[in-house]
């Protein structure tokens, strides 16, 4: 019976730890991270810095004075010089530290071993970046930030920039329409894509910008954002509509710049480098950002009339693509698919979106249409995206880089509730006005009284 008390004393208490931990780290890996596994790792990285850089290769002979030194002080073996290390900063999901590179080392030796400093800390991942010549920055990253998705508390934030997605570094992934003016974003349905395109309109929308929608398919994705958004095209005939006014509107701005920066009218605009942010701010007309949802509904086309219709869009297209920059007009295009079956000028307007998004699609064929051109190795990334993760996208450019992006969950009320209340931002585009979608009056309901009245009888 002793015994028996001793154990339930001595083995309860670590059963009760052992489970609490397991629990935590399946259900809340960021808390069994700051307490258990952040301690851990730190431990191992002081431990073993110095053999782990030896075997990873990333250590350098010393030099001929230190060797003299540690002769004649200690008359012990000299050992290879690892990187200098820097303050270790810890974080909630996983620790930060600088190191210097030693003479004749260079990132990209740090950044091949990465999966190796990985398996000896005991971490998820490890990221390299470099900070400046000589220094480059590991990211450690304690657990899988992508499972459960949660928002750093401070993102670069600012004018024409929504924080959108969490990176699988940890770090916030933000849409700046000022560095990357487009982007195309592609998903099949319940990927996520539809999410990311909330995230964008809730973000802009306390923002003074104009928000301009094409949504063919009837308008089911933008149309609960109807009261923030200057114009919305529902089917191919309005946008066949809108597309020419939007061109109108960029050719008006360009001559804006010409009348400001007295540039003779008979210069083409594509040899106007300048744009409206070099214009006064009392004269600077608000920025245009245009959502196209199911890219592919422009091109299809049934007879003879809509092909000549779909040229004539898709020509419109591009050359907002080309020319809209400068004078503020930005273009976000989704769609399910994207290939160049779709018809003339598909590759070409393809060419001008700087910024891509690809999350789960349907066949290889998407996702080369959309990465295959700029990080031919982040197209496998995007086809092994699972049904399980929706909203899990692989996010480039075309200087190349690539990474992994989820996008948190946002109802669609709780997107169109942003738009409703920031409806008094809707900026004053008198070309746009014919295009403004009705948004219904909701009937107001009166007081209810506290006491219930009575007739008076006799």
């Amino acid at each position: 019976m002793t015994d028996l008390v001793t154990l339930l004393e001595v083995g309860g208490p670590i059963v009760a730890v052992g489970g609490g931990a397991a629990y935590a780290r399946a259900q809340h890996p960021a808390v069994y991270w700051s307490a258990v596994g952040l301690p851990v790792s730190t431990a191992r990285l002081l431990a073993s810095y110095g053999s782990v850089m030896e075997a990873c290769g990333l250590t350098v002979a010393p030099s001929r004075l230190r060797m003299l030194a540690v002769r004649a002080a200690t008359r012990r073996e000299v050992r290879p010089v690892p990187p200098r290390r820097g303050i270790i900063r810890p974080a909630s999901t996983g620790l930060r530290l600088r190191l210097r590179l030693a003479p004749g080392q260079e990132p990209a030796d740090v950044a091949a071993s990465a999966e190796r400093l990985r398996h000896a800390w005991g971490v998820h991942a490890v990221y390299v970046s470099e900070i400046k010549p000589g220094v480059v920055e590991l990211r450690l990253v304690g657990f899988d930030v992508l499972r459960k998705v949660r928002m750093p508390r401070k993102t670069e934030g600012g004018f024409l920039k929504v924080p959108v997605a969490l990176r699988e570094d940890a770090t916030a992934f933000v849409r700046d329409y000022r560095a990357i003016p487009h982007q195309l974003t592609l998903g099949a349905t319940l990927s996520g894509k539809s999410m990311f395109l909330r995230h964008l309109v809730a973000g802009l929308a306390p923002q003074l910008v104009a928000l301009v929608g094409i949504d063919c398919k009837r308008g089911v994705e933008l149309a609960p954002f109807a009261s923030r958004l200057s114009a919305l095209a529902t089917d191919p005939d309005q946008a066949a509509r809108l597309l020419p006014v939007l061109v109108q509107e960029m050719e008006d701005r360009y001559d804006l710049i010409k009348a400001r920066q007295g540039i003779a009218p008979g210069i083409p605009d594509e040899e106007i480098t300048s744009d409206i942010w070099g214009l006064p701010e009392h004269e600077r007309p608000v920025p245009v950002v245009l959502f196209v949802d199911e890219v592919a509904e422009l091109f299809m086309v049934a007879t003879r009339k809509d092909e000549e219709r779909r040229d004539e869009m898709v020509t419109q297209l591009i050359r907002l693509a080309q020319l809209g920059r400068a004078a503020g007009i930005y273009l976000e295009v989704c769609g399910q698919r994207f290939g160049a079956e779709l018809g003339k000028g598909a590759t070409m307007l393809r060419a001008q979106l700087t910024g891509r998004v690809c999350h789960r699609v349907n066949d290889e064929a998407s996702a080369k249409m959309a990465l295959g051109d700029i990080a031919p190795e982040a197209v496998g990334a995007a086809c092994s995206i699972a049904p399980e993760r929706p909203g899990l996208a692989v996010a480039g450019d075309t200087s190349g880089g690539w990474s992994r992006i989820r996008t948190p969950y946002l109802s669609l009320s709780d997107a169109a509730a942003v738009c409703n209340d920031t409806a008094d931002l809707v900026p004053d585009l008198p070309a746009l006005t014919p295009f403004r979608p009705e948004v219904p009056i909701r009937p107001v309901k009166g007081p209810v009284p506290v006491v219930k009245a009575h007739p008076v009888t006799d």
